[in-house]
């Protein structure tokens, strides 16, 4: 995975009931490879030659649970133990671990106060960080929270995390959006789930491509679902909402200078 500096999103998986069909969609929608020989059970996804996340069935127990296919990021720490410790002390509710991945990390998955689900991850040993600057190409670009009191979420988070922020924007009668980040750094937004919004309090992962709209032509194309967009977002990029064809939400993001 990656560094091991607090409070960056440095690993994104997805849980699916058809892995074969992921594996088929996201590359063709947003140009990812698949490595599927390093782990059994678990394909890694690749953008520009580094591994940013895997692919793999919903587990049972979620099945079970009523859980939809689903995108889960994953935050660093240095100190998982004690960033479990800290979460739980201000209500967040410990789903998983945390847990060891022999010779790689440790890893826990948390439910904040709002009911979002994000998960946490600590490597074994420093690894070369994520480039920093404008994103790639491939690269996760952006982490959205959806949720119901986006000012106590960031409070939360910020605690956990050391997260700064950096803009309120106003969004009408949804209220306000909030760009989060550190170091400089924005990560992404946190806003109120307007009342007729289905899902539960989640986590949104926006890809940058070079296009929004050519990306949303291949979302159709390859069978998706387009949610939102594509639509100018302040600044002038360019976004798109969508599911997979097995039902998970994520979403594209194209800088200003692309389409």
């Amino acid at each position: 995975m990656a560094d091991v500096s607090r409070g960056r999103f440095v690993w994104h998986d997805l849980m699916t009931t058809d892995p074969a069909g992921a594996q088929a969609f996201y590359p063709r929608v947003v140009g990812w490879t698949v490595d599927a020989e390093s782990y059994p059970q678990y394909a890694m996804w690749q953008a520009a030659g580094r591994a940013i996340g895997g692919v793999m069935d919903l587990p049972a127990e979620a099945r079970q649970g009523g859980a939809p296919p689903h995108w889960l990021s994953y935050v660093s720490t240095p100190d998982i133990e004690g960033t479990v410790a800290d979460a739980r002390a201000r209500d967040a509710q410990l789903l998983v671990g945390p847990t060891d991945i022999p010779d790689v990390g440790r890893w826990a998955i948390l439910r904040d106060p709002q009911g979002a689900v994000f998960a946490l991850f600590q490597p074994t040993a420093p690894r070369e960080p994520p480039p920093e600057g404008p994103p790639g190409d491939g690269e996760v670009s952006w982490h959205e929270l959806a949720t119901n009191d986006n000012e106590a979420a960031f409070g939360f988070y910020a605690a956990i995390f050391g997260w700064d922020r950096f803009e309120t924007h106003d969004m009408g009668p949804m209220g306000t959006y909030i760009i989060y980040g550190a170091g400089g750094i924005p990560y992404g937004g946190m806003y109120n789930r307007p009342a007729d919004m289905p899902a539960p309090p989640n986590w949104l992962p926006y890809v940058h491509v070079p296009s929004a709209d050519d990306a949303a032509a291949r979302i159709r194309d390859a069978g998706g679902t387009i949610m939102h967009g594509p639509a100018d977002v302040p600044g002038g990029d360019r976004i798109v909402m969508a599911m997979d064809p097995q039902g998970a939400a994520f979403a594209v993001h194209a800088s200003a200078k692309g389409g």
